[in-house]
């Protein structure tokens, strides 16, 4: 099913095309079950960690973005076995829900989990590589969106009549941002853990979760899931241990489902890097901005997206930019 997205992220859409640029790459209108996306690709890390994927059937359009951090084995991994779990398990109940999505995740997770017991002794890193996971599906009109970590998806869509003080666009943020440095899901990490004070602390200019990772969810990061670990000898001598009663991050994944409507224009899909320089109503009015002349309304292009973070000095992380547009 998924033989030419079975690859790194930088050769699953024919990896280095587009032009020369600013951008590690970008790939310009390409269709899908709805309508047409581009991407955009901006890299500074000399670790190529983050993956990305697109997948069209004639009714479906899946999109992931899958934020590496740690090494790059976790986000390989999400690239080779999320959409696979997903087939199968669409196949088996006959359409895509939320609970076919939740068993992919938690699939995806413990494949990868049975990786890590089977390598770490002689690969003893591939324990502390996670990666960030957002998924997007369009089918038969309905959009689903599922997020662990700090990747967003955003819809642009048409403002109401009634908001006559507002833009022709507004964003609607279709995602969660599992990151401790947001106080809400600071107190929801908080929460889980109400004997251990030291859960989340403020780092190196930034809150953690153990001083250590900012993401509360996330794929991998088998050793702040898995307590064994830290009492294991051999793992000690490769990493610093944390004591651990219990997880400290999860692979419970958020799940917006939605209804597409005519007011609804384009999506964005990125890794927090853009998020990072970039506010959701900017980077949704520079897609709306960006006209494309062989387009019957006004629609963007992930280019553009990427040249403006950029100008913002986002080459400091990857990012990975997906922009749809719905017909």
């Amino acid at each position: 099913m998924l033989e030419l997205c079975r690859r790194p992220f930088e050769t699953c859409f024919g990896g280095g095309g587009g032009s020369k640029d600013s951008l590690l790459w970008h790939e310009d209108l390409e269709p899908h079950a709805s309508g047409e996306y581009s991407i955009a690709v901006v890299q500074a890390n000399s670790l190529l960690e983050d993956q990305g994927q697109v997948f069209n059937t004639p009714s479906a359009t899946f999109i992931g973005v899958y934020d590496g951090h740690g090494g790059p084995e976790a986000s390989r991994f999400i690239t080779k076995h999320l959409f696979s779990f997903l087939h199968k398990f669409i196949s088996e109940e006959g359409e895509i829900s939320e609970e076919v999505i939740m068993k992919a995740f938690n699939a995806t997770e413990e494949e990868f989990w049975h990786l890590v017991k089977q390598s770490w002794i002689t690969l003893p890193h591939i324990a502390v590589v996670g990666s960030c996971c957002l998924l997007g599906v369009i089918s038969n009109n309905n959009l689903y969106v599922a997020n662990l970590g700090d990747s967003r998806a955003v819809l642009g869509r048409k403002a109401l009549r009634s908001q006559v003080n507002c833009a022709a666009v507004v964003a609607e943020r279709l995602s969660t941002d599992h990151n401790v440095g947001v106080e809400e899901i600071r107190k929801e990490v908080e929460a889980l853990h109400p004997d251990d004070a030291h859960i989340v602390v403020h780092t190196r200019g930034v809150w953690r979760i153990k001083g250590i990772i900012q993401v509360s969810r996330s794929i991998g990061d088998v050793y702040l899931k898995k307590p064994e670990f830290d009492k294991n000898p051999l793992f000690q001598q490769f990493v610093c241990p944390v004591p651990l009663k219990r997880p400290v991050i999860t692979t419970q994944p958020s799940i917006l489902t939605r209804k597409l409507t005519a007011e609804d224009l384009f999506l964005i899909f990125a890794s927090d890097g853009l998020w990072e320089h970039l506010t959701d109503e900017a980077a949704v009015e520079i897609v709306f901005r960006s006209p494309r002349k062989d387009f019957n309304s006004i629609v963007g292009n992930s280019k553009t997206i990427g040249e403006s973070c950029i100008g913002r000095g986002c080459k400091e992380k990857r990012n990975e930019i997906c922009r749809f547009k719905e017909n």
